[in-house]
């Protein structure tokens, strides 16, 4: 009699932090070992793997029935990429094998995803092996592609949290007549900006995906937006508020407006280290430029926002949430399903085939963007105080604009009119 194979199910956490890891881990390893599998947990992503190092801890029950309300990663995690060589590559496949692992769990964002389809099909392609994949969409950036309206877990934690700091914020600039400008982290979209900045009612968040997609943008053009917004305050007699930014914001800007402000940095091969660029301090330098340009007086504070989210204790929604993916991701597998993107919709599993979620051209992980002509969004805009094109049609108001901004109406209309075409 032959004796059945046992199953051996390893879990990987990549990319940054995001609350609900530790209760994904959780749910899988339960299930998984009341299914009679052993469950590792591989520490540091995949980074030892491509090392062929085998740093791993045998999970059991005991060890995880009570992380699920915690922030961070039991696993710890790491941005380290396996897809750059096929060197790494087959390493981690290799000491995947060795480790008797027949099933995978990753947890993480869209550069996790990647990797989890690219070691997939290198087991398969190159060694002619079988190791049944699924992947936990993780991101407080909330830009995996999934269907309109279904969260990528930790996001709402981070949004949750995030309102929290900056609707602070908002009485402390009413209370000492100051403006905040706050950036939040968004490598590329703009979910988390605007999910802070309409929970908390800021008075603004501009994000990326409000400008072309083709092209950059000025940075006086952001620069306009957020003073604009400044005069129309004023206009109405209240001279405090908080602007609310996406970091990706940034990649948007003109190459030689940041060098104009000496905020860049590159790395050896040329290429601009964006994430060492901070944005919150450039844009207070040219905006408090601006104000004074026009004589006004402004105390101007900057604060990003990300780092203090990224590994809170999830909330309630985030924590059924990961339970339920992390549930659905074991059911999956033991199913026989591999290589695919977890989701839940309309109460159902439905797991997403990895190479429905790449884009065509680039043959990475394509990236949700904020779709701003959802209701989502236009509601979102008719809250903010910016201006707009009814403001320049004349008027009592259209004065008021002109007299806050220390501009005649003709010049106040040239200078600022533009920023309404945004």
């Amino acid at each position: 009699m032959t004796t059945p194979v046992q199953n051996t199910l390893a879990i990987v956490c990549g990319g940054g932090p995001a609350p609900g890891i530790n209760s994904v881990i959780s749910s899988v390893t339960i299930e998984a070992k009341k299914s009679g599998w052993e469950v590792f947990g591989i520490y540091d992503g995949f980074s030892n793997l491509a090392k062929g190092e085998k740093k791993i801890i045998p999970l059991t029950i005991d060890m995880v029935s009570r992380i699920h309300s915690d922030g961070g990663s039991i696993l710890k995690t790491s941005r380290f990429n396996p897809t750059k060589s096929d060197e790494s590559l087959r390493r981690v496949v290799d000491t995947l094998i060795e480790l008797g692992v027949t099933h995978l769990v990753t947890i993480g964002g869209d550069d996790t995803a990647y990797a989890a389809s690219r070691i997939a099909g290198y087991a398969k392609n190159s060694l002619g092996l079988t190791i049944s994949f699924a992947h936990v969409p993780k991101t407080i950036d909330n830009d995996l592609p999934l269907p309109e309206g279904i969260p990528t877990f930790g996001f709402e934690t981070a949004r949750s949290l995030g309102a929290q700091l900056v609707s602070n914020l908002m009485e402390d600039a009413k209370t000492t007549g100051r403006w905040f400008l706050v950036v939040a982290m968004g490598r590329v979209a703009g979910h988390l900006a605007l999910g802070i900045g309409k929970s908390a009612g800021a008075t603004i968040t501009i994000i990326p995906e409000e400008f072309p997609s083709n092209g950059k943008i000025p940075l006086s053009l952001v620069v306009d937006i957020i003073t604009g917004s400044i005069i129309k305050r004023l206009a109405s007699g209240r001279n405090y508020g908080v602007a609310v930014t996406a970091e990706g914001l940034i990649e948007k800007i003109r190459i030689e407006d940041l060098e104009a402000a000496d905020c860049l940095e590159y790395d050896d091969h040329g290429h601009i280290r964006y994430a060492e660029i901070n944005f919150s301090d450039v844009l207070k330098k040219e905006l408090l430029a601006n104000l004074n340009s026009l004589g006004i007086k402004m105390t101007v504070n900057n604060k990003e926002v990300g780092y203090e989210v990224r590994c809170a204790p999830p909330n309630a929604f985030d924590i059924e949430y990961t339970r339920n993916l992390g549930y659905a991701a074991f059911d999956f597998l033991r199913s026989g399903g591999t290589n695919a993107l977890i989701t839940i919709q309309n109460n159902m599993i439905v797991p997403i085939s990895f190479d429905d979620i790449l884009d065509p051209v680039t043959k990475k992980t394509r990236i949700r963007t904020v779709n701003t002509e959802s209701i989502q969004y236009r509601i979102a805009r008719e809250y903010m105080i910016r201006l707009e094109k009814r403001d320049f049609q004349g008027g009592i108001d259209f004065e008021k604009l002109a007299v806050a901004a220390k501009l005649p109406p003709d010049e106040f209309r040239r200078r600022f009119q533009y920023v309404t075409e945004y």
